[in-house]
């Protein structure tokens, strides 16, 4: 399961909504683990985003490492594994350290795999995956003939991990904004016009029963 905000504020100051989020995002993913979910990924922080001001992205990214600092010791207990997807370039020194305690502190829990997607764009993902396959061809481990779909996934972000059944958009959103465009191709949307921050439990009930009532042909007639 995927989840994309649209990062609608209500003409609040940003810094509220993404509290608020960050607040709804903990009980889907507690809620989602507790249903059996075995994966789930969110958007937090697009490689566009750093157009914004300077002064949102400073508090973005204070706001993201007292976050995984704090979430990491919870996000343990309740058996979740927590995993950092996308670009550490122009990441702190101490927001890459965060990174890498949240995940070296969860990574032998069994419960969901819960993907925060930070500094991450689709596009990037899949350069920098090409990239890691062009030097693996440069010293002779393949050849270029052999490169598969499963060569791919094995150099994306989300390695080793199924691709998204679900994909749920918030704030009457309805594009994809660079959101896992290889992952996504046979994935179910589902569009809530709701903004994040109010997004409950029973919103993604919903949305899992609308999934549940389609009928996923994967490119078959």
């Amino acid at each position: 399961m995927a989840i994309e905000d649209g990062q609608k504020q209500n003409g609040k100051p940003a810094a509220f909504g993404h509290k608020e989020g960050a607040k709804t995002l903990e009980n889907i993913v507690r809620y989602a683990n507790k249903i059996g979910i075995k994966h789930i990924t969110v958007y937090a922080f697009s490689t566009e985003n750093w157009k914004r001001t300077q002064d949102e992205v400073s508090a973005l990214m204070s706001l993201f490492q007292s976050y995984l600092d704090d979430y990491a010791k919870r996000a343990d207990t309740e058996n979740i594994k927590v995993k950092i997807i996308g670009s550490r370039d122009g990441l702190s020194e101490k927001m890459k350290q965060s990174i890498e305690r949240a995940m070296e502190r969860t990574k032998n829990n069994t419960g969901i795999v819960f993907n925060i997607a930070l500094n991450y764009g689709g596009r990037e993902e899949i350069i920098h995956a090409v990239k890691n396959i062009a030097q693996q061809v440069k010293e002779g481990k393949i050849n270029p003939e052999d490169i598969t779909e499963n060569q791919i996934e094995e150099n994306l972000y989300t390695a080793n991990q199924p691709d998204p059944d679900l994909l749920i958009r918030t704030s009457g959103e309805i594009r994809l904004s660079n959101f896992l465009p290889w992952q996504l191709t046979y994935s179910e949307f589902v569009f809530i016009e709701k903004n994040w921050p109010d997004f409950t439990e029973k919103d993604l009930d919903e949305a899992i029963e609308v999934y549940q009532k389609r009928t996923r042909k994967f490119g078959a007639n």
